[in-house]
Order: C-alpha cells, then structure tokens, then sequence
C-alpha cells in the first residue's frame, strides 16, 4: 500500500522482448518546476543503456538515450508511462480497495497489479520483484462478476479488511475503457474478461463480441474471442494481444496508445487534436510496414462510421512491439451507438475535411494520407458498407444477440448520414 503522501518517484521496469521478467529501465520522478507546474522527468539507467538488448519504452518521447527527458504534459506524466497505468474502471477499483479516492499520478501506477497493458511495471525498489505468475481463471468468473457488480453499485464494506475488499484487486484495472473487466488465464493464454452491467441498455458483451466477428468478416484484424456464460450472464473474453505463453510465463509486447503517438490527452480541451489523418501520419514514421499499416487504420476508420462507434477515441487506437519493431495493434473496444440524428454521426476523431463527420465523402477526403489512391480507397469504403449492410443482422443474431436487442441497435449500422 502507498503511504499517505503521494508518490514522487518511482523505478520503471520493462520485460525486454522474448523474456518473462523484467529489469529496471530507469527513474521517473514527479515534482514541480518554477512556475508549479508539474514536472515529470525520466532518465534510462546507465546499466540498461548497456545492454545490447535494451528497447525504447517508446518511439515518440522516450527513445533511448542518456538524456534526462523532461516533460510537464498530463500532470507531469509521460504518454507511455500514462499508458501502462490503470483505466478509469480500474482506478475506480484502486479507490474502493485502497478506501479513498485521493490518488496522485504516480500512486496509480504504483498500486496496479501486474496485469498493465503493455511490458512496463513500477515500484520504488531499484530492481523490479519476481512476477507473480498468478492469474484468475475462467471458473472463477462468477466471484468476478460479482465484485464488478457491487463496484457499479457502489456497494461494497468501508472495512478495507473485509473479503470482497480483499479480492477486490482481483478485477482487471489496466487495459483500457471504462466498462467492468478482469483478466482470466484459460488455455494457456491471458483474455480480458468482460463483463455486462444491470443498467445495459442490451447485452453489450454478446454485441461487442459480434462487432469483432464483423469486422473480420470486413478484412480488420481483430483479436480471438468468445462468450462464456457463467451463472446465467454472458461474459466476453477478448485474448490479450500483448501476451504470449512461454514456458516460464509470459512475454509482453510495448505498447502505446494513439493519444500518446497524437502528444495529446482526454481533457476536453485538448480534443482540438485527436485526428486520423495526423495519426496515420504519425503512424507511418514509427511501424515496420507504413503502408499496410496505414490501410488497416483507413479501414477501421470505416468500419466505426459504419457501426456508429462514436467511442473510437485514441486510447482505443494503438501500437505494439514485440520484438524491436512496432506495428499497429488487433483492432479492439468496437461498440455500436444509436445515436437520434440520421443526418450527421461524429467519430471521436477529426477523419476528412469536414472534421468529425462520418461520412463516405469525408472519410475519402484525406485518403492519401493513408497511402491509398482515390480508387482503392472508393473500393474500400464500398465493399465494406455493402458487407456490413448484408451481413450486420445475420451475425449479430448467429452470435447469440437477442431479436429485440439487434432491433434496439438497427439504427447503428450504415446510417443514411454516410452516404450524404
């Protein structure tokens, strides 16, 4: 448990590529500069710069050098150390297990439990502790269930020594969105466990899961899936694309988030910069294979105006590593929204001339950008939109959603707005 007062620093830890423990990268330490303005400041350890297997914690800010970075963007907090850290589902699930809800940045980073995205970890020891190699499994879904439940109900013990308080931090904090989640370990990989809630409008988990099946029948690379149904609710259970089983654990892929390639943040002031076109581009100068890289992004721009998925923001965007190169993530947190206008849907990102707009015409606007001609990039945007025109009903209601819940999200699926 942290202390009282905030954290000031911390060691930073990274699994290099092929390996199941990590090492110590180097220090990151938080305060403020003349003006009171946070300060986050961040040097590799000279021992890792000389290790000749040592990698970048990540292609935008931190490169590896014996430079000491500094930054006073997001609170002091570098976009890749931000990336590692919990969402807000799972700083919710911090707060209830740790009794209050005064956290400094760098407590969040520090209180997470090993199942952080990406192949960071924290502490305030200058080597890193052995992994813990423990992890929930599928028969213990119901337990999960349960305490998601009471966290959305906010109905848990004040006690901290109470048994749900205690299990608590067996839910999933740090791999993106806000809905309830954990991590489960089952035919030896890790999956994100998902959960529904009481107050869904319909069964998000079976929806979601359909959304990842179309949008492979659309040609995007998405991540293995599947539904349990434990105790009566469905679960959905999406395989962790930054995992893989080895024989003394599990390796770990970098990851970094679109928000930190964009050196931007989720204020709302700042969504001025959250824009396609500019990460295509960002995109481009980082991954191994700029191109079909570019094109799969193109893609699953038209895939979100096509479902409604008006939640694309830039922590549902991101690029991995698993060895020393970098390459745009499986496509992931694909969910329809029905929205009342029929004329003008807005992705979360600017993705055309006319900014948010999801439409055909808009999206096509920049297709060079994407390294794409004017004809592939047509011939993109229109097979896809008679694919999920055909095929939205049929796979939605062959994947286990409800007649009733598919007439509730019809309106999501190839808005008349599009094609204006």
């Amino acid at each position: 448990m942290i202390s009282k007062a905030s954290a000031t620093e911390c060691f930073v830890y990274i699994t290099l590529p092929g390996e199941t423990s990590a090492v110590t990268a180097g220090k990151f330490v938080l305060s403020q500069n003349a003006r009171n303005d946070a300060l986050g400041q961040f040097v590799y350890r000279s021992k890792y710069l000389e290790d000749p297997r040592a990698v970048e914690i990540d292609p935008v800010e931190l490169k590896l050098s014996k430079r000491t970075y500094e930054t006073v963007r997001l609170n002091g907090v570098f976009g890749a150390l931000r990336d590692a850290g919990p969402d807000y589902w799972g700083r919710r699930v911090i707060e209830k297990h740790a009794g209050k809800a005064q956290f400094g940045e760098l407590d969040y980073l520090l209180e997470s439990p090993d199942d952080r995205a990406g192949a960071l970890d924290f502490g305030v020891n200058t080597e890193p502790p052995a992994p813990k190699r423990q992890f929930n499994q599928t028969i213990d879904l119901e337990k999960l269930q349960a305490l998601a439940d009471a966290v959305v109900r906010d109905d848990l013990p004040n006690d901290p020594q109470a048994q749900q308080v205690q299990d608590l931090m067996l839910l999933g904090t740090s791999m993106g969105g806000a809905r309830p989640k954990a991590v489960v370990q089952t035919d030896g990989a890790l999956w994100v466990a998902k959960f529904n809630r009481a107050d869904d409008s319909w069964n998000n988990t079976r929806v979601e899961y359909a959304m990842l099946r179309l949008a492979r029948e659309c040609g995007l690379v998405t991540p293995e899936s599947r539904i349990e149904t434990v105790g009566g609710k469905d679960v959905l259970l999406v395989k962790r694309f930054d995992r893989e089983k080895a024989t003394k654990g599990y390796t770990r892929a970098r990851m970094v988030s679109g928000l930190t390639i964009l050196r931007s943040e989720e204020a709302p002031e700042a969504r001025q910069n959250w824009s396609y076109p500019v990460l295509v581009e960002e995109l481009r100068r980082i991954v191994e294979e700029p191109k079909k890289d570019a094109k799969e992004l193109f893609r699953r721009v038209c895939f979100n105006a096509l479902i409604s998925n008006t939640d694309d923001h830039p922590r549902n965007h991101a690029i991995i590593a698993q060895e020393k190169n970098w390459k745009l993530s499986p496509a992931y947190d694909l969910t329809p929204s029905t929205p009342v206008s029929l004329e003008r849907r807005d992705l979360a990102l600017d993705c055309g001339d006319q900014g948010r707009y999801a439409n055909a015409n808009n999206i096509l606007s920049q297709h060079a950008r994407f390294l794409l001609d004017r004809p592939e990039a047509e011939q993109i945007v229109n097979d896809m939109k008679a694919q999920v025109e055909r095929a939205w009903y049929d796979t939605m209601r062959s994947h286990g959603v409800s007649e009733q819940d598919a007439e509730r999200i019809s309106t999501a699926f190839v808005y008349p707005g599009f094609s204006l």
